[in-house]
C-alpha cells in the first residue's frame, strides 16, 4: 500500500507537481517530511524543474501580496483607532483661549516675527496648515477680510493661474487680493517631479493689533 502511494507521488512529482499539490492529490494523509524523504533523490527533467520553479515563484508572489493586503488592512484599522481615540480633542477648538494658544504656536513656527512690520505674515506649502491657521485666526479675532493678501511662491513650470484658483478656494480669499506670484529662479528649466506640490502660500494680514497680540502670547508660552 505504501509503495503504491510512493510510486504515485513519484509520478506526480515527475509531472511537475509541487509538494503541496501532491499532498492534496494523494488518497492517504502523510506528512510533508515523509513526502520529502520519498522524493528528494528523484532527478527531474528540466521541463518539470521549470514547472515547479514557476509554481513556487507564483505561490510566493501570492503569499507576499496576501501579506501586504493584511498589513494594509491592519494599518488602516490601527490609524482609525488612533483617530477615534483623539476625536474628543476637537471640541477644545471651541475654546477661544485654547485656540489662541494653538494659533500662536503655529505662528511661532511659520510666521514672521519682525515687530517693525506690524502685520502677520504666515507661509506654508501644506493646505491643512493654512486652513487651520485661518480658521483659528477668524475664530479668535474680529477679522476684516479686505486686509488679507496672498502671495504664491512656486516653481517655474507651474501654472500660476491654476495655483491661485487652488489657494483661493483653500483660503477663502478672493484672487483679486493675490499679489503677483513669485517664481523660484532656481527651478527654471527643471521639471517638477512632485505633481502634488502646490507651491508655498504666504498670507499677509495687515493688523498691528492682531500681530502684537499673537507675539505677546508667544512670549508667554515660550
Amino acid at each position: 500500500m505504501e509503495q503504491n502511494v510512493k510510486n504515485y507521488a513519484t509520478e506526480l512529482r515527475k509531472q511537475g507537481k509541487t509538494y503541496s499539490e501532491i499532498l492534496n492529490l494523494l488518497d492517504v494523509k502523510i506528512s510533508k517530511s515523509t513526502l520529502s524523504s520519498w522524493l528528494t533523490s528523484i532527478k527531474l527533467e528540466e521541463n518539470s524543474r521549470n514547472i515547479i520553479r514557476d509554481k513556487i515563484s507564483a505561490s510566493l508572489v501570492l503569499a507576499r501580496n496576501k501579506a501586504l493586503k493584511i498589513k494594509r488592512v491592519n494599518r488602516c484599522e490601527y490609524l482609525k483607532s488612533v483617530l477615534n481615540k483623539n476625536l474628543y480633542l476637537k471640541k477644545f477648538l471651541d475654546n477661544q483661549d485654547i485656540a489662541k494658544l494653538i494659533i500662536s504656536a503655529l505662528y511661532l513656527g511659520e510666521g514672521t516675527k519682525d515687530i517693525k512690520r506690524s502685520a502677520l505674515v504666515f507661509a506654508n506649502s501644506n493646505p491643512n496648515i493654512i486652513v487651520l491657521f485661518l480658521k483659528l485666526l477668524r475664530f479668535c479675532y474680529k477679522i476684516d477680510e479686505n486686509r488679507f493678501r496672498c502671495t504664491l511662491q512656486c516653481r517655474a513650470d507651474q501654472k500660476t493661474n491654476e495655483l491661485e484658483s487652488f489657494w483661493s478656494d483653500i483660503t477663502k480669499i478672493p484672487k483679486t487680493q493675490f499679489y503677483k506670484a513669485l517664481i523660484d529662479k532656481r527651478t527654471i528649466g527643471k521639471v517638477s517631479k512632485n505633481l502634488e506640490y502646490k507651491g508655498v502660500c504666504r498670507i499677509d494680514y495687515f493688523s498691528s493689533e492682531v500681530f502684537i497680540d499673537i507675539l505677546k502670547i508667544i512670549e508667554v508660552i515660550t
